[in-house]
């Protein structure tokens, strides 16, 4: 990859509606595993070539295979179900009150699906992600990045009391199990000769902004709600169990505050001042955060922790369909070099363009566009920066 500002995406790629049909057979039962590969490997193509020509030097395969980007697993680990979030509404104690709370914040109960524990945990021989990976390999050179659940997002999201109880009395125990089979996946992706795995923590705005009521709409993830600072401390624990031994792959976290909707005024908001703490300690070598957006809040809340870690700086807005000018990408990539070096930012969206399978937020043209206009901000900051190094040195 380029020395300086090279380019990512955060991971999901809009899936055409060919893709969608055939994954809801599959999960159906009406047509086999090669069927839907068939579908999905020409999809996979179509988003790896757009990335490619808009210039991004570090790629993904969309997920196109993915329902959404952490109930995907429901396939690949034993002793879970997929279920959607009206499914879980029958084990909500008020659910009229919470089925209104989902209208009021445009959260689409049929489409979301969470993976929920109703057995013992326990990966598959095929992986998480390795598939998706041996066929990226053969049809690209460039590195490779897997988004996979966080710890904190998978434990969150599997364990549900009501059916969860019988394997796993408490979630604690069935963290156990979870860090183990992400540790044993990143361990495979890196043998493979991945270059980056993903984390993807949004919940964790959710503990910090997210209101007082004991669910929690954000990625079906119905468990009770505790205190902020526990919530953190056990995210925190769970990062460290992962991953704090792994060598040898670049490790990266995401957090944002929500994809579900191109409503702006239902996904929550507020600076990362309050995540800062436990996110600087977690052990991972990059955070890819969202900022494009207003709700991200002010760039100054970095200042006494620039260059502590690498960062993925989001500078375009997923859910918009306005193409952002590369001229505001540059402007803001420089407020943030006041305070980190040039060598520690990546520039990425804010999200995922495809979170979900059946609620993709951009087209695959305005996606496109505005993978083309970060290149074109990157190749203009590699520009800018070279000619204040050289007027530097003279």
């Amino acid at each position: 990859m380029p020395t300086l500002f090279p380019v990512s995406t955060v991971g999901s790629w809009s899936r055409p509606p060919e893709l969608v049909r055939a994954l809801r057979r599959r999960q159906a039962g009406e047509i086999s595993q090669q069927e839907f590969d068939t579908v999905a490997d020409q999809a996979v193509l179509d988003a790896l070539r757009l990335q490619e020509e808009a210039g991004v030097d570090e790629v993904t395969d969309g997920e196109q295979r993915r329902d959404n980007f952490y109930s995907f697993v429901v396939e690949k680990i034993e002793g879970m179900r997929l279920m959607t979030v009206s499914e879980l509404l029958d084990y909500v104690p008020d659910r009229a009150s919470f089925e209104e709370t989902l209208r009021a914040l445009d959260v689409p109960a049929f489409a979301i699906k969470s993976p929920v524990a109703i057995g013992k945990l326990r990966r598959k021989p095929t992986g998480l992600a390795l598939n998706e990976v041996a066929f990226l390999q053969k049809h690209t050179s460039k590195p490779i990045k897997v988004p996979l659940p966080g710890p904190y997002l998978l434990t969150r999201s599997a364990w549900f009391e009501q059916l969860s109880k019988d394997a796993y009395p408490t979630q604690e125990s069935c963290a156990e199990d979870v860090v183990r089979i992400l540790h044993d996946e990143i361990l495979a992706l890196r043998d493979m000769g991945v270059a980056t795995v993903q984390l993807d923590e949004p919940t964790l705005t959710q503990v910090v902004y997210g209101d007082e009521s004991e669910e929690t709409f954000m990625c079906a993830a119905l468990g009770s709600r505790r205190d902020p600072s526990d919530e953190m401390d056990f995210a925190l624990r769970l990062m460290e169990e992962t991953v704090g031994d792994i060598e040898g792959i670049r490790l990266s976290m995401h957090v944002c505050r929500g994809n579900w909707s191109k409503k702006e005024e239902v996904l929550l908001e507020g600076n990362y001042g309050p995540l800062l703490p436990w996110l600087m300690r977690m052990p991972v070598d990059q955070l890819v955060l969202e900022m494009a957006t207003p709700r991200a809040g002010e760039v100054d809340v970095f200042k006494e922790y620039g260059n502590d870690k690498d960062l993925g700086l989001g500078v375009v807005n997923p859910r918009t369909d306005e193409v952002e000018d590369p001229a505001t990408i540059v402007a803001r990539t420089k407020e943030f070099l006041r305070f980190y070096d040039a060598s520690k930012i990546t520039l990425n969206p804010d999200c995922g363009f495809g979170t979900f399978a059946e609620r993709s937020v951009a087209t695959p043209e305005v996606a496109g566009a505005k993978l083309k206009a970060i290149v074109t901000a990157a190749q203009q900051l590699r520009t800018d920066f070279a000619h204040t190094q050289k007027g530097s040195t003279q």
